[in-house]
């Protein structure tokens, strides 16, 4: 597979090439059970806390960052001369053996801590829904966690077909449910307080709030698989037709999700959702614990149920493929032997991580957003200039804007540490 400039250029220009298929809408579904997950429960608790103007400049902002993130990821990965090459082999390809591990370890352990985060999230949920709205004793918290956790995890040591049939059953009425749930909420939307803002607030607000937007946003997880399948199917033309799924897939999300973040954010006054926050639970589960509808008690936890779920997968699809590319690659084992290993370290890691029960918002904006901007905003953009087959993005404007955002969610993490 050819990978220069006029290669890659050939490619973008082909955008349209085929019609789409029936293997397109399954990785939008994909791509979008992915992204739907704990963070977008938890983002209109994050911006409902700060008020009208975050939410409108995260309203304009969402799709550029969305769009450009996640093809600039698919872009590097795509780059590789090898026909199968996954994220650990691509950057040991352009950066070398040492700096390739290093980035490799990094991809991980920007996965990893959500799906810390989805077994606590889960947990919570279930345990809410039994408490709150079937009226039922809490279960043991070890037990209930290890069984959903375990659960989960058994889904996804199934076939490749197997996988995507759960999307697709998960993904269909995920988005029925949020709409439902987003116009059901209209006639309960107060009108924000619009005052004029004050610069250097909002300038903050929006700072310490682009780590949790990124991560709410993300599907990076799963680019490696979806650049990599692509590049399978559709050979010569995997950069375009990958490029036009990425493109619907992040239109799909933002229509989306930001009709179910306006709704919630303009259904909860500021004060309720700090009451969320403390409480450690999703917007949804709140919102069914203080609204006295069934339709609300019901379809609330679901949502949350099924969006962590089809999102844990995705997640664990990627954390799963970079710990096997780090131990084939360190400890010389073999694949089904780094596959046990990986499998058996994350289900106690999870396992334990749920028990313990740890701020979910903190975990979002201390580890997994500003890793995952440094995977996916900073080291594709760092590649266009380094790596001769993306050098034809290096005049894009999209190129510097997407180092822009990675650069704001780092600097964020370092101030959270040293403040």
């Amino acid at each position: 597979m050819s990978n220069s400039p006029e290669a890659i250029t050939t490619d973008i220009s082909s955008a349209s090439w085929g019609n789409w298929s029936k293997h397109d809408t399954h990785w939008v579904l994909s791509l979008f059970g992915t992204a739907v997950g704990a963070g977008i429960l938890f983002l209109p608790i994050n911006i409902g806390i700060g008020g009208f103007w975050p939410l409108l400049v995260m309203t304009l902002l969402a799709l550029p960052m969305t769009y450009m993130a996640h093809r600039g990821l698919a872009r590097f990965v795509l780059s590789s001369e090898q026909e199968n090459a996954d994220f650990t082999d691509v950057v040991e390809e352009h950066f070398g053996p040492m700096a390739g591990r290093l980035i490799s370890l990094l991809y991980f352990f920007s996965i990893f801590p959500i799906l810390l985060i989805y077994g606590v999230g889960l947990t919570n949920t279930v345990d809410s829904f039994m408490v709150n709205q079937l009226g039922l004793e809490s279960l043991p918290r070890a037990a209930l966690s290890g069984v959903l956790v375990a659960g989960m995890i058994g889904i996804m040591l199934g076939s490749e077909k197997l996988l995507m049939r759960a999307f697709a059953v998960l993904v269909y009425p995920l988005v029925a449910i949020l709409l439902c749930l987003s116009l059901y909420l209209m006639p309960h939307w107060q009108m924000p307080i619009v005052d004029t803002p004050e610069i250097g607030n909002l300038a903050s607000t929006l700072w310490l709030s682009v780590p949790v937007i990124v991560f709410s946003f993300s599907h990076a997880a799963a680019i490696s698989s979806f650049a990599n399948v692509q590049r399978r199917h559709y050979k010569r033309q995997a950069i375009s037709k990958a490029e036009r799924i990425l493109k619907c897939t992040s239109v799909f999300l933002i229509l989306f999700v930001l009709l179910f973040v306006i709704s919630c954010v303009l259904s909860l006054t500021p004060e309720q959702m700090d009451n969320a926050k403390q409480a450690n639970v999703s917007v949804l589960s709140y919102l069914a614990n203080i609204y006295d509808n069934p339709f609300i008690a019901t379809l609330g936890p679901l949502v949350a149920f099924v969006a962590i779920t089809s999102s844990f997968l995705g997640h664990f699809m990627g954390a799963r493929e970079s710990f096997n590319g780090l131990m084939t690659k360190q400890l010389k084992l073999t694949f089904a032997q780094a596959d046990k290993l990986g499998i058996g370290f994350m289900f106690i890691a999870i396992w334990v991580c749920a028990v313990a029960n740890p701020s979910i918002l903190d975990m979002m904006g201390a580890i997994s957003g500003p890793i995952i901007a440094m995977i996916l905003f900073i080291m594709p953009t760092v590649a266009v200039f380094k790596v001769p087959a993306l050098h034809a993005y290096r005049r894009h404007i999209g190129t510097y804007f997407v180092l822009c955002v990675g650069l704001l969610a780092v600097s964020a993490l370092l101030y959270n540490m040293l403040g």
